[in-house]
């Protein structure tokens, strides 16, 4: 039961959380994450779907945290690399996502496109299935150069959308405050979904121990 509880959370903050990328991918030209910057310049310069980019850059970071440090991957990082992208793609096809009209709304879909990945990244690690690919990368080379995981971070995402500006991918205003927006509602989420599947399995354990004892 414990289990099921921990992969309920990882597959509904998966879907949550790609849920909100197609959300901004839809307002992208307000500017979207140094990630998605890159796999939409992607998608613009040498086709393939932006899925499909994300699902092959996922895999070649795995690779390199795999050369570097195993610690970080686990199943749920292999999961993480194929569903995200495939989700994603899922709802573009769809097609009933609000598309850009340039105004206020842009901006406010914008936002909740955000927090809805903040709140799915919280929900998913939660379950402590797997680092994603790209924080297992980050991770991983942190430990190797003996650098704070925060500074890492900073540099390749840096260095990320640099090369998706380089691609003609699309950077604005959003592409610069993503992350003042998306790490407090992530960190705040991881908080307390870790706190109530503490609380579930603790209370899933005591009908357990009733059940043997009677």
């Amino acid at each position: 039961m414990t289990r099921v509880i921990r992969w309920l959370f990882y597959f509904s903050g998966l879907f949550m959380f790609s849920y909100g990328i197609a959300i901004a991918l839809k307002m992208q030209y307000l500017g979207i994450h140094p990630w998605d910057v890159l796999n939409v310049a992607l998608y613009e310069k040498l086709g393939l779907i932006i899925g499909t980019w994300a699902i092959i850059i996922s895999i070649l970071l795995i690779i390199v945290s795999w050369v570097l440090d195993k610690s970080y991957i686990k199943i749920g990082t292999f999961l993480n690399a194929i569903l995200v992208g495939v989700f994603v793609d899922f709802f573009l096809w769809l097609d009933f996502l609000p598309t850009a009209g340039h105004n206020w709304f842009d901006i406010v879909m914008m936002v909740i496109g955000i927090i809805t990945m903040g709140i799915g990244g919280g929900l998913y690690n939660s379950a402590e299935m797997g680092a994603g690919p790209r924080d297992g990368f980050m991770l991983s080379i942190a430990e190797k150069l003996g650098k704070s995981v925060g500074l890492i971070r900073i540099i390749v995402e840096l260095l990320v959308l640099l090369l998706g500006l380089c691609l003609g991918g699309p950077v604005f205003l959003f592409t610069f405050i993503f992350t003042f927006i998306q790490s407090p509602v992530f960190a705040f989420s991881l908080d307390k979904f870790k706190g109530i599947i503490i609380l579930m399995e603790r209370r899933n354990m005591k009908k357990q121990s009733t059940r043997t004892s009677a």
